[in-house]
């Protein structure tokens, strides 16, 4: 994951780093479901020849510029599954 850092890309932050797409769209799914809308940067030949070596498979999860502190902080949080009522 990275901290809160500003994007090539104007009104938009860096607020995880993904190594390949599985993990981006459940990074992504995650955030959307709160509410936050997600822009997922990265390189095309990493996706279409599947490597992920030389930062080919890094997967940017972007979000507006104004949401990044609060994707972070939902992001940082333990994940909610199993629900705490089926482990008992």
């Amino acid at each position: 994951m990275t901290g809160h850092k500003k994007a090539s890309k104007p009104g938009l932050a860096t607020v995880y780093t993904a190594f390949g797409q599985l993990q981006a769209q459940v990074i992504k799914t995650k955030l959307e479901s709160a509410g936050i809308p997600v822009l997922l940067d990265y390189e095309s030949a990493g996706v279409v020849f599947g490597i992920t070596v030389d930062g080919l498979g890094e997967v940017r999860v972007m979000v507006p510029a104004a949401l990044a502190q609060e994707a972070e902080e939902l992001l940082s949080q333990p994940p909610d599954w199993p629900p705490e009522e089926e482990m008992d």
